[in-house]
């Protein structure tokens, strides 16, 4: 269990825009809404992203999927971590003399 209190879950979908290379919109379990680039090589994936309060994330994770009719569509699981690396509401290091 203490393993998985690190976790988070969502649901979004990606669209394919060249070779390896998707943009995809999604809602994570807390409900806030992300919109982001990613790529990936078999069942691994990197991204970076951005939520509605302009938080840029940047990720990475491994899953599975699988098509769904004709239409090109899929549907898959997958399990990654991620990091906060820019937050516009949190004060710049005054240490750092910017």
């Amino acid at each position: 269990m203490a393993f998985l209190s690190g976790c988070a879950a969502g649901v979004g979908i990606s669209v394919p825009i060249l070779p390896g290379v998707s943009v995809g919109v999604g809602v994570g379990s807390g409900g806030r809404a992300h919109v982001g680039v990613g790529t990936g090589v078999g069942p691994v994936g990197v991204g970076v992203g951005v939520d509605q309060d302009g938080r840029v994330s940047a990720g990475a994770g491994v899953g599975v999927s699988t098509g769904v009719g004709n239409s090109g569509a899929r549907v898959g699981v997958g399990v990654g971590t991620g990091t906060t690396i820019y937050d516009p509401k949190k004060p710049a290091d005054a240490s750092s003399g910017h």
